[in-house]
């Protein structure tokens, strides 16, 4: 089964983060900051919105507990940062913002229902709609990011497919273990961690996301043998 929502989601992002970098030069600092800002709050929004479909709060809360000191435990966040910056040694990049441009625009790109929702869709139902609308939103978005953070951007297609191809062809193995009830806590948890990039994106505190990913597979472990 060839991934092609998640496909047409990279060639998006590659094209917006080409745009935003084209103009990066052309936007004034006041501009860049309104466009944080602005972008900040949007996905400040769809995090509330994924998190209210939250089923157990307790088992997401654990989670994030769980998940959070086995991401520690494992430093995801140096092994993330490691591999932005091998990644900008080999494309021979100078630009200062490349390693924050592609962790940002990776979680931004990875963790959210659609990414979640859509990739199960094309993998039990064929239906690629989903990261259809999903592409076309990464893609506005890579603009605003590219034009702030740089070409680190562009290279978060690659985790962007790796991520959603993989739980394409997961969701389309395992198609009869996914409850309603996982998908839900699973979105939930997602979103939380949405706002967690929102409140790093409007600059209020940076949380370190990295360390948190592991509560997205700990929420469907325990969600799965509790329910």
């Amino acid at each position: 089964m060839i991934p092609i929502g998640s496909l047409v989601n990279g060639a998006a992002i590659i094209g917006g983060s080409i745009i935003g970098i084209l103009l990066h030069s052309r936007f004034p600092e006041r501009i860049r900051e309104i466009i944080f800002q602005a972008l900040g709050l949007g996905v400040l929004l769809i995090g509330i919105q994924m998190s209210l479909k939250v089923e157990d709060i307790l088992v997401v809360i654990f989670s994030l507990i769980i998940g959070g000191i086995g991401g520690e435990l494992l430093r995801l966040d140096t092994l993330f940062e490691r591999g932005a910056g091998w990644l900008k040694k080999k494309v021979g990049s100078k630009d200062t913002g490349f390693i924050d441009g592609m962790i940002t625009a990776s979680l931004i790109f990875c963790i959210g229902a659609m990414a979640i929702i859509g990739s199960f869709e094309e993998g039990i139902n064929g239906d690629t709609t989903i990261l259809f609308t999903k592409a076309m939103l990464d893609g506005f978005a890579s603009i605003a990011l590219a034009s702030s953070y740089g070409i680190g951007v562009l290279f978060s297609f690659i985790p962007v497919i790796i991520y959603q191809s993989a739980l394409t062809l997961f969701a389309g193995s395992f198609q009869d273990w996914f409850s309603p009830m996982i998908i839900s806590q699973l979105t939930a948890t997602g979103g939380l961690l949405i706002i967690g990039i929102s409140v790093t994106l409007l600059d209020i505190k940076r949380i370190n996301l990295a360390n948190l990913l592991p509560s997205l597979g700990v929420v469907i472990a325990l969600t799965a043998i509790l329910n």
